[in-house]
């Protein structure tokens, strides 16, 4: 798995509700039939359907969709199960829609953002509201920063109720209306530190015409460190809605992200295989992945790490750009060549190498008899990738 394991928004309300925050009563259906009777169930009005795919501004493409009547859910259902819905968050291919969540309709009188992330320059969650719900935050927080209000979570204490308070009155509620904020903002606190999320988004949060306050859409990701503390959780991991080759990869313990450039890279070290994919854009190319083999990687991981680089067809050429420190430049020279031996590797590849029997690792793979091209700095080395994935495409 990437560094986080995201879960539908169906799934995402029932661990919210769970630890008491006020969601709309809905259910998930997997066929149009099934949609209607969830309907009638829910009393016969007017109903929402959603799409159920892990990807945001599905509104916009035409994935949520009201029924006044079960019929007219039932109708609804069956346009939007089995489309493939493409939004800005899916890319171009989009998803296949399998499921969708019919929930009861809501008056709505205001949508309010509301969400908690971990941040890496304070080292706490923080919650932050807007009274701008229901578009997206990053617009909000390009043109209207002053907009969005936040508070800094101290975990020894938790949400201290005075800071929901604070937040509560920004967002311009009433005093009834702050104190059943306070509630919910605690109660996602609560959630958020009980299953080690990394992310938990509503937006809209929605102050109904009653005056009451429900979480009307969730998101949630979770830490995949911390997942073998919530088997639960895992269980959540919907596969159909992730890269076949991130999946495979994530069985070897190699963290693999596809994009749609022609580059593979193998990388040892998550910076500095960002770092590689920033000098082969610099250079004119386009990274195919971003591939961390770990520090510690051996023979037999460079070679999982080669059958999934080449599991991708749109791969014009390959570089290798290893700091040996734990892995050493010769042992990683060693399952280089194996692994170009065992999978008889189409494509050229690139090997920049420094540290621990750097000497030795460049030895062998100049004494391979295989066309491998060493390069010193990253900097030769993307120019030479970029050069011969042009002459290989």
């Amino acid at each position: 798995m990437g560094l986080f394991m995201k879960i539908h928004e169906y799934q995402a309300k029932a661990i919210l509700a769970k630890y008491g925050v006020p969601v709309p009563r809905g259910e998930v259906a997997l066929t149009a039939v099934e949609a209607g009777e969830v309907a009638r169930r829910l009393g016969g009005g007017l109903a929402v359907v959603k799409a159920q795919i892990h990807a945001g501004g599905r509104g916009k493409g035409g994935g949520v969709k009201l029924g006044k009547t079960p019929d007219e859910v039932e109708r609804v259902a069956k346009d939007i199960i089995g489309m493939t819905l493409v939004t800005h968050q899916t890319g171009p291919e989009g998803r296949f829609v399998s499921r969708v969540l019919v929930e009861e309709g809501l008056s709505m009188a205001r949508e309010l953002y509301l969400g908690l992330v971990l941040d890496r320059a304070s080292g706490r969650p923080v919650l932050m509201a807007s009274p701008s719900g229901g578009m997206d935050i990053e617009e909000v927080a390009a043109k209207t920063p002053d907009q969005i209000f936040k508070s800094a979570i101290n975990p020894a204490t938790g949400l201290i109720p005075f800071q929901a308070r604070a937040l509560g009155f920004a967002l311009g509620l009433d005093a009834a209306q702050v104190g059943k904020f306070v509630k919910l903002a605690t109660a996602l606190v609560n959630t958020f530190m009980a299953t080690d999320a990394s992310l938990i988004e509503v937006n809209p949060l929605v102050v109904t015409a009653q005056g009451d306050l429900l979480a009307a859409d969730a998101k949630m990701n979770f830490d995949d460190n911390a997942l073998y503390r919530h088997p639960d959780i895992r269980e959540l991991r919907d596969l159909a809605e992730e890269d076949p080759l991130e999946i495979e990869a994530s069985k070897f313990s190699l963290n693999y992200i596809h994009l749609d450039g022609n580059i593979g890279c193998m990388v040892n070290g998550a910076g500095l295989a960002m770092a590689t994919m920033d000098i082969i854009k610099l250079a004119g190319g386009e990274p195919a992945n971003f591939l961390d083999v770990g520090g510690g990687a051996n023979a037999e991981q460079i070679r999982n790490a080669f059958k999934i680089l080449m599991s991708d067809k749109n791969v014009r050429a390959v570089l290798i750009n290893i700091f040996g420190g734990i892995l050493r430049c010769d042992v990683l020279a060693q399952g280089v060549i194996a692994a170009v031996k065992e999978l008889g590797v189409p494509v050229p590849i690139v090997i920049r190498m420094e540290g621990t029997n750097v000497e030795k690792g460049k030895e062998m793979l100049r004494e391979s008899g295989m066309k491998l091209t060493t390069a010193d700095t990253m900097g030769e080395a993307a120019e030479a990738v970029v050069r011969l994935s042009r002459r290989a495409s």
